[in-house]
Parts: structure tokens; sequence; C-alpha cells
């Protein structure tokens, strides 16, 4: 999984008292925004506050329950209002791009105590996985012929990878989380994951196998070897009594992960 980065849970009384006169009043305003329970400035009647309350609350609770729709079914309402509630409180935003909100979001399930006893232990995962598809809808990667040759030999060429797929493992099978399942302990195995964009601007994902997985990291990280040479050391790792066989069914593998746009072709010399 992406690495995420903790956030300090920053007093806010503390910035409002050390700040002077009208950045004070900003700062006990925008503490009292986040948290009801801080004191606003005084003089401001608390019809207009409720409004702005409601507001920034309405808003960012809205936006991110399009990010994340499967998660918010999970979660239910109440329990929906009170995340929102501790990520506005407790969390600081790093960046003022709306389509960024969903990362900041996972930056705080990450942090102790963002979430509660009785919440369900995939929320984590699960909002990662949502996260996943976001940012490839929004992703600038360019997946064109340019960076492969779409026709070249998957096993005597070097495979290459599209950058619009993310190869990805979880203890729980996020890809079937919904309303109606939700399961109370990992698998026994990983959740491996394949998700990406197609040509035709589609978020689809593909559930592989360890052996599968595996090829697909070798890709990436060895990424001057052919597709034959990647696969023999599999065959080693297995300790496979019969390497020309896996390497037959490589070579089946890795067509049919080019049909589904996850390769792209061969590196071009």
């Amino acid at each position: 999984m992406p690495e995420t980065h903790s956030h300090s849970q920053a007093d806010p009384q503390a910035n409002v008292q050390a700040a002077p006169g009208f950045m004070q009043i900003q700062q006990a305003f925008t503490a009292h925004l986040r948290d009801p329970q801080q004191p606003p400035p005084a003089g401001i009647e608390d019809r207009r506050l409720r409004i702005y309350r409601e507001l920034i609350f309405n808003n960012v609770a809205s936006l991110l329950e399009q990010g994340f729709p499967v998660l918010y079914q999970c979660l239910g309402r109440e329990r929906w209002r009170a995340l929102i509630r501790g990520f506005l409180i407790a969390h600081r935003a790093e960046t003022p791009l709306f389509p960024e909100l969903g990362q900041e979001l996972l930056a705080y399930l990450s942090t102790a105590g963002a979430l509660r006893p009785e919440d369900p232990p995939f929320v984590l995962e699960l909002a990662h996985y949502e996260r996943v598809e976001t940012a490839l809808i929004f992703s600038e990667a360019e997946a064109g012929p340019a960076l492969a040759d779409p026709n070249g030999d998957l096993l005597d060429g070097v495979p290459v990878v599209s950058p619009l797929a993310w190869n990805l493992s979880y203890r729980f099978p996020v890809h079937h989380i919904s309303a109606d399942f939700q399961p109370h302990a990992p698998d026994p195995e990983p959740t491996h994951l394949v998700v990406y964009r197609t040509r035709q601007e589609r978020i689809a994902f593909l559930k592989i196998n360890a052996v599968t997985q595996r090829l697909l990291v070798l890709l990436r990280e060895q990424s001057h070897r052919s597709g034959r040479d990647l696969l023999n050391s599999i065959a080693l790792e297995l300790e496979h009594p019969r390497p020309a066989q896996l390497i037959e069914a490589g070579r089946s593998l890795l067509d049919d992960l080019r049909e589904r746009q996850i390769l792209l072709g061969t590196r071009r010399q």
C-alpha cells in the first residue's frame, strides 16, 4: 500500500491564545467551524455561525462520500458523520486541491485514534482501494504506444507494465465488500488485485494469484529482463519440477495481461 504520513493532532486553542488581534479571531472562528465544542469569537450571532458550520461540514462530507461510496454505505450515516467530524477536528491537510481530499482522509485514517473500536476492521483497506480508483481516474500518467511495441514478443522481449496499472495486496477482499458483505476478520490468504485504467478511460480490476503478483512485482523492479528470464526466476523460486511448463503457462498469462492493457507490450530497442 502507498505510504501515508501521520499528522499531529494540534490543539487549536493553544494556537488561538498565541495569535494576536485579527489573526486570533480568524483562528478562533476556524477552530469553532472544525469543532463546534470550541468557543467561537465573541459577538457573532449563533444563527450566522450555524450557517457556516453546516456549510463546511456538509460540503466536506458530501465530497468525500462521492469518493468513498462503499465505505459510506458500510458505516452508515451516523458513523460516517462521526468520522468526518473527527477528520475536521484532528487532521491538517497538506494540499488545498479538492481532488486530493480523499488522500487526506486516507492519511487521517492511518493515524492512531482515527477509528473507534466499533468501526469495521477493514475500513483503512477499503478506503485505500476506493482511493486508488479515484487516483487512477485523475492520473496524468501516459500509457500510449510510445512507451512500448504493442506487438512485441513478451517472452523474448522486455514486457512493459502500464503506469496506469497498480498491483496491490490486501488482508481483506476489498473488491467484494459492500453494505451486505462486511467481513469481521481478514482472509487466511491475502487478496492480490491489479486496478488499472484502460484506453477507454474505464477503471477495471483483476484478481490475481500469488504467482502473477510476483511476476508483476519483478516486471517493475527488474524492468531490463525479458519475460522468459523472469519466469525462469519464478520457476527457481517455486522449485517447479517442470520449468518449461511454467514458462509456457506464463506466455498465455503475459498475453492475457497485454489484452487487458495491464501490459503495454515490449520495450522498444
